[in-house]
């Protein structure tokens, strides 16, 4: 278990607090969900500087390529980590049938902003866990294009990140109260590039 302060900071060996206001926004009261990115960026620095930036979007915390853990948002905020999300009754297969024929419309029209407008207005479990119910964790990684192939390649997620992320996840999800099903990677559950965090393992 992490002991956080009551201004959501976590007090840990393994954990280098460097937190951003910019991404920081309301108050977070529950938590669900964990998910799990990759940067897009080739350093830790690199994402540190978007975050200064006024209305930044970020994560709660970053695993660096050595495998540092940074805080870099209070446990008691939330940040914007989640963008449009899928349907979680189509993906489990667990539609009404009224649901179904609604969602899967939507997606055979590929109206995803319609999907996730949607979504959001569930409320959990019915729904993934959202910027506003879920704590985001960032691991450095850049993409590529690959001639021939329809979407970037993030690179691998090295064994020191893995091992850092493994512990990161079991310790919040003890500490938050979280089910290890409700880990997710940032792509199954929102409309994000298939291959980010695809070697992400907790």
């Amino acid at each position: 278990m992490l002991y956080v302060s009551k201004d959501g900071i976590v007090d840990a060996e393994r954990v280098e607090v460097r937190t951003f206001s910019n991404i920081e926004r309301g108050k977070l009261d529950k938590v669900n969900g964990i998910v799990v990115h990759q940067t897009n960026g080739p350093t830790a620095q690199s994402a540190f500087n978007s975050y200064r930036n006024p209305g930044a979007k970020g994560a709660h915390f970053l695993i660096d390529r050595d495998g540092t853990i940074y805080q870099t948002a209070s446990l008691h905020k939330v940040t914007i980590h989640v963008g449009l999300l899928q349907s979680r009754c189509l993906s489990t297969r667990q539609c009404t049938p009224a649901e179904f024929k609604h969602m899967r419309k939507l997606e055979d029209q590929w109206r995803p902003q319609e999907t996730s407008k949607r979504e959001y207005a569930k409320r959990w479990p019915e729904r993934y866990p959202i910027n506003s119910d879920a704590i985001g964790i960032e691991i450095v990684g850049a993409s590529k294009e690959v001639p021939g192939k329809k979407y970037p390649l993030y690179e691998s997620v090295n064994d020191q990140q893995n091992a850092s992320l493994k512990w990161l996840v079991k310790e919040l999800a003890d500490t938050l109260g979280v089910s290890m099903s409700e880990v997710y990677r940032h792509p199954d559950i929102a409309r994000k590039t298939p291959t980010e965090a695809a070697s992400a393992r907790w």
